[in-house]
């Protein structure tokens, strides 16, 4: 079985239920020195289901992370979000994340969605040992008792494959790369959230580190059930981790489906462009292509489609249409969109996923 095929079976079901978040024309924007606001994430709109992965990717500067900030209301000082943020929870009501304030700002943080940050190293207070840390987070939203704590903290550390009782008595810096990432990811997991958000969890690690990290997330997901955001530029890990992939350029996505759909049939040129320069799994390794040009400026973006500059099917109506994010129809999809006038030619002639077997959990069989 591979991992599209087990990607498309999860998406499928879940199109029976409503999603867990409903992002609608979220934009946000950031004062500048001189006055003016820049763009740096612009209209997306993008839904979450229960259970399930969506792996944000795209070239560094295109929005990844500041939209993985605006979910939460983590935005710097002179950083706004606007439109709508819907999070359902268990019990059937939604609720606004923009409109939150106070209190209830605090309790929908760490209780209903939590953050992976990219460095480990720096999201933890170098000066406290982590069974501090990890208590500190419990109190500050509910009176469990100190062995209610223990056993939770170390329950999780358990479950993200670290030992207990080293880890809980060891300060960050005593804890390798790899270790202090994933007592992050068990952190977050602490209030067992229902959306977890993770910028980048990889980065800076090496390639077997990597590997320990993403069979933890394949583990945290089984067990916990807890959906995601997978922030990443490394479009392996995110084919083998999502079940959907959104693309994002200059702010935007430009194209969301299934891995099936983004890795083996993509319609975006950027998308086409993005797997093209990444080397294949498995097979000979053909020539590798860079995408011509670079990203262009948030605060001067061109006219009409913000990719056109850099793209091989640009024409002269690319010039005065900015694409709106809509059904691929000449194919038959689940939820494949993109945002180009002229996918229709959009094709690839490989990918860099082939048969990457995975073993299914019972529930998938």
């Amino acid at each position: 079985m591979t991992t599209s095929t087990i990607s498309s079976d999860r998406v499928s079901r879940r199109r029976d239920v409503a999603p867990l978040l409903s992002i609608r024309d979220f934009v946000v924007e950031y004062r500048t020195g001189s006055g003016t606001t820049v763009r740096a994430v612009r209209g997306v709109d993008l839904d979450l289901y229960p259970g399930e992965v969506v792996a944000l990717v795209g070239e560094s500067g295109c929005g990844k992370t500041t939209l993985g900030l605006g979910l939460l209301r983590l935005l710097p000082k002179l950083g706004r979000a606007s439109g709508s943020v819907t999070f359902r929870r268990q019990d059937g009501s939604e609720i606004d994340v923009l409109e939150l304030k106070g209190r209830d700002l605090r309790n929908f943080r760490w209780n209903d969605a939590a953050m992976v940050f990219q460095g480990a190293q720096s999201a933890f207070n170098p000066v406290l040992k982590i069974n501090s840390q990890m208590a500190d987070t419990i109190k500050a939203h509910d009176n469990s008792s100190s062995k209610e704590i223990l056993e939770r903290s170390s329950d999780l550390l358990r479950l993200v494959r670290l030992e207990p009782k080293r880890v809980l008595n060891s300060y960050p810096h005593e804890l390798s790369g790899g270790m202090r990432q994933r007592v992050l990811i068990a952190m977050a997991l602490l209030l067992d959230p229902q959306v977890l958000v993770l910028d980048e969890p990889t980065t800076a690690l090496d390639i077997l580190t990597q590997r320990s990290v993403v069979d933890v997330l394949h583990e945290v997901r089984d067990r916990t059930g807890v959906s995601m955001i997978f922030i990443s530029h490394d479009l392996a890990l995110a084919a083998e981790l999502a079940d959907r992939v959104a693309t994002m350029y200059a702010g935007r996505v430009i194209e969301t489906g299934a891995v099936r759909d983004i890795f083996h049939r993509p319609r975006h040129p950027y998308s086409v462009g993005l797997i093209k320069a990444v080397p294949p799994i498995v097979g000979d390794l053909p020539d590798l292509a860079s995408i011509p040009g670079g990203p262009p400026s948030l605060a001067n973006l061109p006219s009409g489609c913000a990719f056109r500059p850099r793209c091989t099917f640009a024409t002269a109506e690319c010039a005065t249409t900015d694409p709106a994010l809509e059904p691929v129809t000449d194919e038959p999809g689940d939820g494949h969109e993109v945002a180009c006038l002229h996918y229709e030619q959009v094709h690839l002639e490989r990918t860099i996923v082939e048969t990457v077997p995975i073993i299914p959990t019972e529930a998938q069989l």
